[in-house]
């Protein structure tokens, strides 16, 4: 993709939603820590009605502790993975409270070193909550940095590479939102929704797929 498409790409996804904020719920650092966590190979939908609860009797590190493992687990059983992903929860929180006075801290080396959050994770948090110009690649990140031309790469360290380096600095901090929103409603995985794209004419994509016929339109 060239600078000038990337330039109306990203002005594009901007016009059409100016504040883009992440689908996890939260109202803290911790929360959002802790629910980025569990959102692992899990959908938002699925851990906000696990975190709705839990967060009412566990919001920070002390309280997920006293909560016990397996109290956490009987929260968060609906997720995906969850006994693994509470124990590097209390892990995490033990952590906090030990090293950084049950505060998150805001540095990438320390949140790596917290269980069970990787760089992803890590960028989230940094990106989120401390307002700094990272780009977590999930699956949508990577698919759409390979399918638009914008960042191709063959890790998810390539494509992030690639993302920081092409993204105009103007447009970092939130880009990282409008990617995966583009990703998880529009540019998806399976069948790319190109019609209802406004991104679709600077796209490098080369099989965009046509808008439904009247016909295929009534019987969906």
């Amino acid at each position: 993709m060239k600078a000038a498409n990337i330039e109306v790409f990203f002005a594009t996804l901007q016009a059409a939603n100016p504040h883009p904020q992440t689908e996890l719920e939260f109202s803290s650092v911790f929360e959002l820590l802790a629910a980025v966590l569990l959102s692992a190979q899990a959908t938002d939908v699925s851990v906000n009605k696990a975190t709705r609860k839990l967060f009412v009797v566990a919001n920070t590190p002390q309280k997920m502790l006293a909560l016990g493992l397996e109290g956490l687990e009987g929260h968060i059983k609906t997720i995906g993975l969850y006994r693994s992903k509470a124990r590097h929860l209390m892990q995490t929180c033990q952590m906090l409270v030990d090293l950084h006075g049950g505060k998150v801290p805001r540095t990438r080396e320390a949140l790596e070193a917290l269980p069970g959050v990787g760089r992803k994770t890590a960028n989230v948090v940094l990106n989120v909550a401390f307002g700094e110009p990272t780009m977590a690649v999930d699956t949508h990140l990577f698919r759409l940095g390979n399918r638009t031309g914008l960042a191709p790469g063959k890790t998810p360290l390539d494509v992030e590479r690639g993302l920081l380096k092409r993204i105009p600095d103007k447009y970092l901090v939130d880009a990282h939102h409008w990617l995966i929103l583009h990703g998880r409603y529009i540019c998806q995985a399976r069948k790319p929704l190109c019609w209802q794209c406004g991104v679709a004419k600077v796209c490098g994509f080369k099989d965009k797929t046509p808008a439904p016929t009247n016909t295929t339109a009534r019987r969906a």
